[in-house]
């Protein structure tokens, strides 16, 4: 290949211009396609923690509600947890990940409340 001199590479003898772009994607450990060295695409793992933390947000949104009335105990804390790993991941459907936190919380305040009112007794059978 000949030599090249464009002010893209200049100061750089003997190296064309597209050698001094494959030299920097080199550095950065990334080809032209956006692979890296290892063959991991980017973009598609991007768009799999994206797809991954929407699926969180709908399912913090999908038992928080029924944990409003039913094992308000158990699927409370899972729906905040749920709605809080889809936040910190950047889910896209922000607001029903918010939408799943907020009802996890009201579940847990309603199951504090029914205990306080109820002296702490849930469930009578004996009576």
């Amino acid at each position: 290949m000949s030599t090249v001199t464009t002010p893209q590479n200049v100061g750089r003898q003997g190296v064309t211009h597209q050698d001094a772009e494959r030299q920097d994607a080199n550095r950065q450990g990334v080809d032209r396609q956006g692979v890296d060295r290892q063959g991991v695409d980017r973009q598609g793992v991007d768009r799999r923690e994206t797809a991954e933390a929407d699926n969180l947000a709908v399912a913090s949104f999908l038992l928080g509600l029924p944990g409003l009335l039913l094992f308000n105990i158990v699927l409370g804390p899972i729906a905040i947890t749920l709605a809080t790993l889809a936040l910190v991941r950047g889910t896209s459907r922000r607001g029903r990940a918010v939408l799943g936190l907020v009802l996890g919380i009201a579940s847990l305040t309603i199951l504090a409340v029914t205990t306080a009112t109820s002296h702490g007794v849930l469930m009578d059978l004996g009576s």
